[in-house]
């Protein structure tokens, strides 16, 4: 038996919550898993693991035993990521989930440049605007936008994006040009799912702030990247960011609306695995993404 790595399964089924999500995170099958886990039990001479049909619990034992092989398998990826001078050549591969608005209008016409200084680092893009597990999923690191919800989340700030509200000239041509907030209850808007027609936009300018509650949307969508896609096709207005249109706004293909007006903005966000150490590689990615972003201006 590889000590080394049945202390990594141990470890991943208890930080992954279930022997399927650890499973699929190592990508073997739960049999061998499983089996892996028994052995290293039947070696120490103890139940690490108590299993039921739908969960598991650690014995005392076991948490006692996990605290240590944590320990243990953090210094040994230190001293193989120390031995390999991981931050002059870093190779591996690199899980990344990303919002797709924002990855393919931002982050992926940068990763050329990132390939060019690395080119051993295979990167794997995870496109969803859910806000998936990164432990269950396996994934390096993860960018997020808005507020983060949980504090205690290993994350830094690399980006920030001005919201603003599109339309394309031919809808204006169509509908006319709204000349101040208030208009926005005569135009066809375009919103989230969870957008509240209740609810009022706040826009402010030097020396003026005004809460103005736009129209009913005539469609609502569960995704930036579709929400991009209606106010492309002329359907009416939306909120978007500037990193989600930018292309399409120095094309002409979108106009900007209400100009001296703002609407705050969103900031983007780095997040790592929680309990988990962060890679050398990942960390440098995201200095890297940093640094790249700072410089779009």
């Amino acid at each position: 038996m590889d000590r080394l790595q049945a202390m990594r399964h141990f470890v991943t089924v208890v930080d992954c919550g279930s022997f399927s999500a650890a499973a699929r995170q190592l990508r073997i099958g739960q049999p061998a898993l499983s089996k892996s886990v028994a052995l290293l039990e039947d070696r120490l001479g103890i139940r690490l693991i108590v299993r039921s049909t739908r969960s598991h619990s650690l014995t005392e034992a076991g948490q006692r035993f996990y605290d240590g092989a944590r320990l243990a398998l953090d210094e040994a990826d230190a001293a193989e990521a120390a031995a390999r001078d991981e931050a002059g050549s870093l190779s591996g591969s690199l899980r990344i989930a990303a919002p797709p608005v924002y990855a393919s209008q931002v982050m992926i016409p940068l990763l050329p440049a990132f390939h060019a200084l690395h080119p051993d680092i295979r990167i794997e893009l995870i496109l969803d605007d859910r806000r998936i597990d990164l432990v269950e999923e396996g994934v390096d690191l993860a960018l997020r936008t808005g507020v983060l919800g949980d504090s205690s989340l290993l994350a830094r700030r690399i980006d920030s994006a001005s919201r603003m509200l599109v339309a394309t000239p031919g809808y204006l041509a169509a509908h006319g040009m709204p000349g101040h907030p208030t208009d926005l209850v005569r135009h066809r808007i375009i919103s989230f799912t969870s957008f509240d027609s209740r609810e009022a936009w706040t826009f402010e300018k030097v020396g003026e702030r005004c809460s103005a509650y736009p129209a009913d949307p005539i469609l609502r969508v569960n995704s930036a990247e579709g929400l991009r896609a209606a106010v492309l096709a002329g359907m009416g207005i939306a909120m978007v960011t500037n990193r989600m249109v930018g292309a399409s706004l120095a094309m002409g293909e979108l106009v900007p609306l209400l100009p001296g007006w703002t609407l705050g903005g969103n900031d983007i966000w780095v997040i790592f695995p929680e309990g988990r150490r962060v890679r050398p590689r990942a960390r440098l990615f995201a200095d890297w993404l940093a640094g790249a972003v700072a410089g779009l201006g």
